[in-house]
């Protein structure tokens, strides 16, 4: 068996088993493909590769520079595939199971203060509405930042919604995030208000009545794409005067947390909403709040100059 096929199989079951999204299987077939080149240059395959062929791919990895965080994600691919090629009765053991994961530290997420992300979904109802395009483009975009921050959601799970994700009077809506779980996660009113102002227009587009998603698109997935939904917030990061390579969907995803936790939310309701299945996850969210009360002791103590013990 090809490794293109034995490829596909593993992709396959990811996203009939797993719901990965295609963002995830393209990580995977990309990884999977780089170990495949690797071992045919070596004269070996991937059915049959041993632990001291993978450990030498991780090694030359490394000797390539590639980020830790890279590299432990190739890890990670490598041991999905091989415990599936295993369960599967195609190898009898995982020649990944030996491998030492690289090591990581742990990166703080970046973060929009409460005035940036403010002046960003300001930035949205700015928007001109001078004709029927620039109006719906208007509607959209206040919808999409007001959902994204009332909620945390991931960029996949918000530009994906079906249009019946909304509960019954639209003070909550039902995400499906990974792994097919579900949870319910309640929209504040100013998120309200903008899906009701979208909704009004979205409903009355002919081309639109008969499509499934909250916000239909001409792509090929029939929804607004990722990277149309990031071209957008980078025009609304420029309007409100931060550098656009500051903001991202995931950004926003972080501001959620990290606000709601500035605020006083529990740890374990953040993680509820967020869709985290371990809250070891969550928990960097009190590590930037640790760091950030750090760096205001530095900064503003009389004391801190001196770096006393």
């Amino acid at each position: 068996m090809t490794s293109e096929r034995l490829i596909g199989l593993f992709l396959d079951m990811m996203d009939a088993e797993r719901s990965a999204s295609e963002h995830t299987r393209a990580a995977y077939r990309r990884d999977l493909q780089g170990l495949a080149a690797f071992l045919a240059q070596k004269g070996g395959d991937m059915l049959a590769a041993q632990d001291t062929q993978l450990q030498a791919y991780m090694q030359h990895l490394t000797k390539k520079g590639l980020a830790a965080s890279t590299a432990a994600r190739h890890f990670s691919s490598l041991r999905h595939f091989y415990k599936f090629l295993m369960l599967e009765g195609l190898r009898a053991d995982n020649p990944a199971d030996g491998l030492e994961r690289p090591k990581t530290g742990r990166p703080l997420p970046k973060l929009l203060s409460l005035a940036e992300t403010t002046a960003l979904i300001e930035a949205a109802h700015a928007l001109p509405q001078k004709n029927d395009r620039q109006k719906a483009d208007h509607l959209r975009a206040v919808c999409l930042i007001e959902m994204l921050y009332a909620t945390g959601m991931r960029v996949s799970e918000l530009v994906g919604l079906p249009r019946q994700a909304l509960d019954g009077n639209s003070r909550a809506i039902i995400v499906r995030g990974k792994g097919g779980r579900e949870r319910l996660v309640p929209l504040s009113e100013p998120a309200q208000l903008a899906l009701a102002g979208w909704l009004v227009w979205r409903d009355a587009q002919k081309q639109w009545q008969d499509s499934r998603f909250l916000f239909p698109a001409r792509s090929r997935q029939g929804y607004l794409t990722r990277q149309r939904f990031t071209q957008i917030l980078e025009k609304l990061a420029m309007l409100a005067g931060i550098a656009p390579r500051r903001v991202s969907p995931h950004v926003l995803r972080h501001a959620f947390a990290t606000h709601l936790m500035q605020h006083g939310a529990d740890l374990r309701a953040v993680q509820q909403m967020l869709g985290h299945a371990d809250i070891s996850t969550t928990q960097i969210y009190t590590y930037v709040l640790d760091e950030r009360k750090r760096q205001l002791v530095e900064a503003g103590h009389p004391l801190a100059a001196q770096k006393l013990g």
